[in-house]
């Protein structure tokens, strides 16, 4: 399964605030180079982004649509990434503490990609949410340190280091 978890030193409401603006999905979703609400108004369910992937001299685009939606926790989402087929991609946000655990939880679904799924597939999904979740956190992060200064973190210098 390609389920990966990551804490981002945002309240779940400062994380959701950036999963909910369709024109930064493209700031923090790997490979993707643009982003445009093409319908709805995201992230209600049935909206829709329109996304452009370039790989070298080459361009595809492709469509996410929100299949569910439970403002500020879950948002699971359909993309289809034309001639790869389409995958089922849960977004869910706990409060952890003071800061925020986002899960995210990817399964091909139609397409080559569904039929070719297995291991091996799980393992590069993983890898690439590993990155995409870090660009969601920096997005985040420079977010509220654009809009105020961070909060100090709380623990001695000594665990700050060790961190």
């Amino acid at each position: 399964m390609a389920i990966r978890h990551h804490l981002i030193h945002a309240t779940p409401r400062q994380v959701w605030t950036v999963l909910a603006d369709g024109s930064r999905y493209a700031d923090w979703v790997v490979g993707t180079s643009e982003s445009r609400v093409s319908r709805g108004l995201w992230p209600e369910l049935g909206s829709a982004l329109e996304y452009t992937v370039r790989i070298g001299p080459w361009t595809v685009a492709g469509t996410t649509v929100v299949r569910r939606v439970d403002t500020p926790v879950e948002l699971e989402l359909e993309v289809d990434s034309g001639p790869l087929g389409t995958a089922r991609v849960a977004i869910e946000v706990r409060p952890w503490g003071d800061e925020a655990l986002v899960l995210v939880d990817e399964h091909p679904l139609r397409g080559i990609g569904g039929t070719l799924h297995n291991a091996a597939v799980d393992a590069l999904i993983q890898l690439r949410h590993r990155s995409m979740l870090a660009r969601l956190a920096d997005v985040v992060e420079d977010q509220i340190g654009s809009s105020h200064t961070l909060r100090p973190r709380t623990g001695s210098a000594s665990q700050e280091r060790g961190r």
